[in-house]
């Protein structure tokens, strides 16, 4: 059974480069009223490219709100609403790795804190990749590294790997593995 919740207010809060914050005043079933948090985030594109020989291109870069480097697929948030996922995720591979890819399929869709952000992260298999010059924007530095199947599952499983739009796409890959073709 869904019980009755109604948005009558939002108020912003702050504006910054990746989002807006709102308090937001949800009527809750037993008739009084909450604030909510609200966190409006534009979205953003993901990719796990994979090379020829199986192993899976990879980003470390320093994470500002974890005060260290992350392990993460490339990624990237749009440049403006509505901007395509598949030019989006494009983009953001060859920004951050100087891969392109022959051919892009979406493998999921997730949000990514559902409790109190609408940020939605669209995530692509990037196959039959050719290396290039990386052409990152100039606040980003991180390194190229690759590896296989198995050592980022491992990685996951040491939490050396948090990230969950990372962990989200290379769990998926390795279920889909024996049966995904693109």
């Amino acid at each position: 059974m869904k019980e009755k919740y109604e948005r009558i207010d939002r108020k912003l809060v702050g504006s910054g480069s990746l989002v807006d914050y709102y308090h937001d005043s949800i009527r809750i079933p037993d008739g009084s009223v909450e604030t909510w948090d609200f966190i409006d985030h534009k979205g953003a594109a993901a990719v796990l490219p994979v090379l020829p020989d199986g192993r899976i291109v990879m980003v470390n870069q320093y994470r500002a709100a974890l005060d260290s480097f992350s392990l993460e697929i490339p990624a990237g948030g749009y440049q403006f609403r509505g901007e395509p996922e598949m030019e989006a995720a494009a983009r953001e591979l060859k920004e951050e790795t100087g891969y392109t890819a022959g051919k892009m399929e979406k493998i999921l869709d997730i949000r990514t804190t559902v409790a109190f952000c609408n940020e939605r992260i669209a995530i692509f298999l990037a196959t039959d990749l050719e290396e290039g010059e990386q052409d990152l924007d100039p606040d980003e530095y991180l390194s190229v590294e690759v590896y296989s199947l198995p050592e980022l599952v491992k990685m996951i499983s040491e939490f050396r790997i948090v990230d969950s739009k990372t962990i989200c796409a290379i769990m998926f890959y390795k279920d889909q593995i024996g049966q995904h073709s693109i």
